[in-house]
C-alpha cells in the first residue's frame, strides 16, 4: 500500500478523497480473498498428497503408497509385487498391487545419521547352483543392515550382509555372506547392492567417515602406507554364498581385496547396471564439491582420497609421478577413471537405473535416470553412441556442471522428496519411484498417460 502525504498549506478535492476510499477498499476487499484462497489451498493441501511434476506431458505419476518410515530401499518379486525396506525401523515390507500386506522381517538396526537397513537385491534362485533345491519361483534376498545386539538401537555387530530364502511369502533361513566395519561412522556406510548380469552380488560401500578416526584409513582410499582394504571405500563382488568370483580379476589377496571390484569411493547411495552393455555405473557423493556418476570397470580407481571431481583439476595430475606416489594401484591391477560427469556445487545424487523398456516411449529406451536429494529431483540423460558415457552438448560438454540450470533440460521430474531408489517393474517397464521421510515415505509410479 502507498500512502501520501499532503502540505497543510494545500488542500484535496473532494472527489479525489472519495476515489481514494473506495480504490482502499477495493484493494482490501482483493487481499481478502486472496487470503481466503491461500488458506484454502494450505487446507487443501494438508488434505490431498502432493503429485510430484513431470516435465513430459505424456507422463503421469500415481502414488501407490504412502506412510513408509524412510524407505531406503525395494526390489521386485513379481508384476506390482515389492519387497520395500526401512532404513530405521529394520522392517521388510511387501507392496502387492499398491497395498502393503504385511512385514516380512523385523531387523535389530543402529539408526544414527547413515546407518540401518540399507540395501535389499533379489535374486531367482533359478540362476544358481541350489535350483535343484527350490521351487521354480524362489528367491535369494539379499539385505545389507547395520546390525544391533537388541531392537533399542544397543551395541552395533556390524555392517552385514545377510542372504535370505523368499519362500512361501515368507523370509527364512538366514545366512551371513559378510561382516564388515562400521567404524568410525556413523556415516559413509553406502549398502546398496545389485545383482549383476553374472548373477553375483555388487555392494558398495563409503569410506565410514574415515576423516574422524584416521585409524581407519585403508589402502582403498589412495592413501599409502595404511591398512589393508577391509570392505571400506569400494565395490565389494562376491557370489550367492559369499565367495570370492573367480573369472580371473582380482586386485590381489589379503583382508578382503580379492572381493574388491573397484575402490577409491568416498560415499554412494547408488549403483545400476546398464542393461545394453552389462557395465556398472555409481553415483557418488563428494563433500563440498565433487558430486560424481561413473562407470566401474573392473578394478575402477574412483580417486578418494586424493582426487575429487575430473582430474584435469588437479595441476600435480599430469605429473607421471602422480600415479606412483598418491594414488594406489595395487600392482597395476587397479586404474583411475574420470567420472563421466561431476558437479561443482553438491546435490547429493541418490539412485541410479536403466530404462531397459519402452514403456515411457521409445525416447526413453535405454536411458539413465539419476535421482538426487535436492528438490527431490530426478534427470534424464541419452547415452553416447558406445554407451561409454553421457551424451553431453553445450555448457556440458566438459563434464562439470557449473551451474544447476546446466541440467535444466535433463530434468525428468522434481518434488519428489528425497529419491532413495527407482527401479523399473521387469514386466510391464513402468517406473516406481521410492521417497523418503521419516514419517511419510512414499512410492509413485510413472507411466504413460492414457488420456495425453
Amino acid at each position: 500500500m502507498t500512502y501520501c502525504m499532503y502540505n497543510n498549506h494545500y488542500s484535496t478535492p473532494i472527489s479525489v478523497i472519495i476515489i481514494i476510499i473506495v480504490v482502499m477498499c477495493a484493494t482490501f476487499i482483493y487481499i481478502d480473498n486472496i487470503g481466503e484462497i491461500d488458506a484454502q489451498s494450505s487446507k487443501k493441501s494438508k488434505k490431498e498428497p502432493s503429485i510430484p511434476i513431470l516435465r513430459d506431458n505424456d507422463l503421469k505419476t500415481e502414488l501407490i503408497v504412502d506412510k513408509l518410515q524412510f524407505p531406503s530401499g525395494m526390489e521386485f518379486i513379481g508384476n506390482d509385487d515389492l519387497l520395500v525396506i526401512e532404513k530405521n525401523t529394520g522392517k521388510v515390507k511387501r507392496v502387492t498391487n499398491g497395498e502393503v500386506v504385511g512385514d516380512l522381517l523385523d531387523l535389530n538396526v543402529a539408526t544414527k545419521s547413515e546407518r540401518g537397513l540399507l540395501g535389499i537385491a533379489v535374486l531367482d534362485i533359478s540362476k544358481t547352483k541350489h535350483a535343484s533345491n527350490y521351487g521354480p519361483n524362489d528367491k535369494f534376498v539379499f539385505l545389507f543392515v547395520t546390525e544391533t545386539e537388541n531392537e533399542d538401537d544397543g551395541e552395533i555387530l556390524g555392517n552385514r550382509v545377510y542372504r535370505f530364502d523368499f519362500v512361501n511369502g515368507a523370509l527364512i533361513n538366514p545366512v551371513l555372506l559378510l561382516d564388515l566395519p562400521y567404524l568410525p561412522g556413523p556415516s559413509h556406510n553406502g549398502g546398496v547392492m545389485k545383482i549383476g548380469p553374472d548373477n553375483n552380488l555388487y555392494i558398495i560401500m563409503g569410506d565410514l567417515n574415515r576423516l574422524k578416526d584416521p585409524t581407519g584409513d585403508t589402502i582403498a582410499s589412495n592413501l599409502q602406507g595404511t591398512s589393508l582394504p577391509d570392505g571400506r571405500g569400494g565395490v565389494l563382488r562376491i557370489t550367492p554364498d559369499g565367495e570370492t568370483v573367480n573369472d580371473g580379476f582380482t586386485l590381489g589377496v589379503g583382508g578382503l581385496l580379492d572381493k574388491y571390484y573397484g575402490y577409491g569411493v568416498r560415499n554412494s547411495f547408488g549403483i545400476g547396471f546398464d542393461n545394453v552393455t552389462g557395465f556398472l555405473w555409481d553415483t557418488e557423493n563428494g563433500s563440498h564439491y565433487g558430486d560424481e556418476i561413473n562407470i566401474i570397470k573392473p578394478g575402477f580407481n574412483s580417486g578418494w582420497r586424493q582426487v575429487l571431481g575430473l582430474s584435469s583439476m588437479y595441476s600435480e595430475f599430469s605429473n607421471k609421478e602422480f600415479d606412483k606416489s598418491k594414488l594406489v594401484t595395487f600392482n597395476g591391477n587397479g586404474k583411475y577413471y574420470d567420472p563421466v560427469l561431476t558437479w561443482n556445487d553438491t546435490i547429493a545424487p541418490t539412485t541410479i537405473a536403466f530404462i531397459h523398456s519402452s514403456t515411457l516411449g521409445q525416447e526413453y529406451m535405454d536411458d539413465v535416470l539419476v535421482g538426487g536429494v535436492k528438490n527431490g529431483t530426478i534427470l534424464h540423460f541419452d547415452l553416447n553412441q558406445t554407451r561409454t558415457g553421457l551424451q553431453l552438448e553445450g555448457s556440458l560438454s566438459d563434464k562439470v556442471v557449473n551451474n544447476p540450470n546446466e541440467l535444466d533440460t535433463a530434468i525428468f521430474g522434481t518434488g519428489f522428496d528425497i529419491i532413495t531408489d527407482i527401479k523399473i517393474d521387469p514386466i510391464d517397464g513402468d517406473v516406481y519411484v521410492l521417497a523418503a521421510k521419516t514419517k511419510n515415505g512414499k512410492i509413485y509410479k510413472v507411466s504413460q498417460d492414457g488420456d495425453a
